[in-house]
């Protein structure tokens, strides 16, 4: 599993905490059940929103280059296909 971006764990953590209070101010609640149920809620709306961050694209000379490009880069793995004969001509009955 990739590691989390710093955009993803930004706004995680922002919709944790916001989401947190905003619930918590709404809901007036005061009992502990009511907490730990807001938090437990608060912190799956948090992983929902660091998951569903889009990932950045490498792009330029500093991304990492395809798995093919490497292997064509030496060349030893570079493969030329044989010439492959020309099908016969069939005739087309209608």
């Amino acid at each position: 599993m990739p590691r989390p971006t710093a955009a993803q764990l930004a706004y995680g953590s922002a919709t944790v905490v916001v989401s947190t209070i905003a619930m918590l101010l709404l809901s007036q609640t005061g009992t502990g059940l009511g907490i730990a149920v807001i938090c437990a809620a608060a912190l799956g709306l948090g992983l929902l929103v660091a998951v569903t961050v889009p990932l950045p694209r490498r792009r330029g000379r500093h991304a990492a280059p395809a798995a093919g490009a490497v292997r064509a880069a030496r060349p030893e793995a570079v493969r030329v296909p044989e010439p492959r004969p020309a099908p016969a001509e069939h005739p087309v009955h209608h």
